[in-house]
């Protein structure tokens, strides 16, 4: 099934919910890094129960809010890496392009240095077929907020985007559990006015009409799980994206360097259809094929260091 040009809607409101933030870095000190990571390593601790019914079948927590025109989507996980990988992986905005390419409707990301810090440039496709020549360019700042030994924090932000949207955000944060794993948690929100949100209403009464999130907010005649829908099912579809985006990437820097690209390409999609009523867009031959051919044309961006 191929992707609706309706959800050119979503594309904007997701990919561009992806990011901005400040200048180069802002280094924290050795006592504050250990006690926010000692914070994230706590929080995450205290949803264990949560994390065991949630029914995810991995170390992860998915939650969401809509309130006073903000949406938030926030992802708690444990990784199968040690930190010291976790944090040189993903402090570069470079390595954060090499994660954003991964969605089908992203079709090139390019980093850049700006006169007021590093940044990133994002093509988001109206459809599979487009290219980046044809797609919608969004343009954001990057900044690492903290880059310590026991805790990580990188921060983007956008004051405004598409259709009204605003107030733009996405941060991560990771800490070591221990030797060999870590914490992460990755946040995202933004503010929707009333365009954006006439915009989203009406998608998601067509295309969007049998989209749920993952939130179970009660059960069916049957006993069946009704998840939740609307705006907070659209956070929690593309929070988690980009989790799975980020854990792909990951892992994928444990293969040879020529097949890195190749590898994300597969687990991503894989992992993503672990979830199908929620995440699937495509199928697994066509998705790989177009990345591949995007990659060929360079649209996609080469390997970056590290």
């Amino acid at each position: 099934m191929r992707p609706k040009p309706i959800l050119f809607v979503l594309a904007c409101l997701a990919l561009a919910s992806s990011l901005w933030g400040g200048p180069a870095r802002a280094a924290i000190g050795p006592a504050d890094a250990q006690r926010e990571g000692a914070q994230l390593r706590e929080r995450f601790a205290r949803m264990q129960g949560e994390i065991a019914a949630s029914g995810f079948g991995q170390p992860l927590r998915l939650v969401s809010e809509d309130g006073d025109h903000v949406l938030k989507g926030d992802v708690y996980a444990r990784v199968d890496h040690p930190f010291r990988e976790v944090e040189a992986a993903l402090h570069e905005p470079g390595q954060w392009c090499d994660v954003l390419v991964l969605p089908f409707n992203v079709k090139r990301c390019d980093a850049s240095g700006r006169g007021d810090g590093p940044g990133l440039s994002i093509f988001i496709a109206r459809k599979a077929a487009q290219s980046a020549a044809h797609a919608f360019r969004a343009d954001f700042r990057f900044r690492v907020e903290a880059l310590a030994a026991a805790y990580m924090r990188i921060v983007l932000r956008a004051d405004s985007g598409p259709l009204g949207t605003r107030d733009y955000r996405i941060v991560l944060e990771a800490a070591p559990e221990d030797d060999a794993r870590t914490i992460v948690h990755l946040a995202y929100s933004y503010g929707y006015g009333m365009m954006s949100q006439m915009a989203m209403q009406a998608y998601l009464s067509t295309a969007g009409a049998n989209k749920v999130g993952f939130t179970i907010e009660g059960r069916d005649a049957g006993g069946k799980p009704v998840y939740v829908g609307g705006m907070r099912g659209v956070m929690e579809r593309n929070t988690m994206r980009y989790f799975l985006a980020i854990a792909a990437y990951l892992d994928s820097l444990r293969a040879p360097p020529a097949s890195r690209i190749e590898a994300r390409l597969e687990q991503w999609f894989d992992t993503t259809e672990r979830y199908p009523r929620q995440l699937h867009e495509m199928e697994r031959d066509e998705y790989v094929a177009m990345k591949r051919r995007e990659a060929r044309a360079g649209e996609a961006p080469a390997e970056s260091p590290g």
